[in-house]
């Protein structure tokens, strides 16, 4: 998966960001909170603060400790909720460690580790447009229409 982008939907001005399958047109919307989504644009615009934020200072002592990211995952949704997996290599060990989808996002666009989500996911949340999506323009437009009416519930699975 791709970071698309991060928007807002237009009933609660909450930021979502938007996931893109690299093989197909699936996008993945999950609702993050406003200081993450902050974090995650400030990384994919190249900005920067003159001190370290939350997720530059992880990613700093991450390095430091020589721990190496080597990759986050959506994992799955329970109960209108995302979860998510941060995995680490450290001396030779593999490490899994639970996390909000926000925070293992933020992470990973500062570590440039590759971004996946579970099947089940993708199946049960995933939006397809139809033809191809090379027009940035008509992506972003289709998706600000689909915000227009879409809710967090959308997204509850049938239990």
């Amino acid at each position: 998966m791709v970071i698309y982008g991060v928007s807002f939907d237009m009933v609660g001005k909450q930021p979502i960001v938007l996931l893109k399958t690299v093989e197909s047109n699936k996008f993945l919307p999950i609702w993050i909170g406003h200081p993450e989504a902050a974090a995650i644009l400030m990384k994919l615009q190249g900005a920067s603060t003159p001190r370290p934020m939350t997720h530059d200072l992880l990613s700093d002592v991450l390095g430091e400790l020589e721990v190496q990211c080597t990759r986050v995952a959506v994992t799955e949704l329970r109960e209108n909720t995302f979860y998510a997996s941060i995995s680490l290599r450290v001396n030779g060990r593999e490490l899994e460690i639970d996390s909000r989808p926000s925070d293992a996002l933020a992470l990973a666009v500062r570590a440039g580790a590759p971004i996946f989500a579970d099947d089940d996911v993708i199946a049960e949340s995933a939006i397809e447009f139809e033809h191809g999506v090379e027009d940035t323009e008509e992506v972003v437009e289709k998706f600000k229409d689909f915000l227009d009416q879409v809710t967090p519930e959308d997204f509850a699975g049938d239990s």
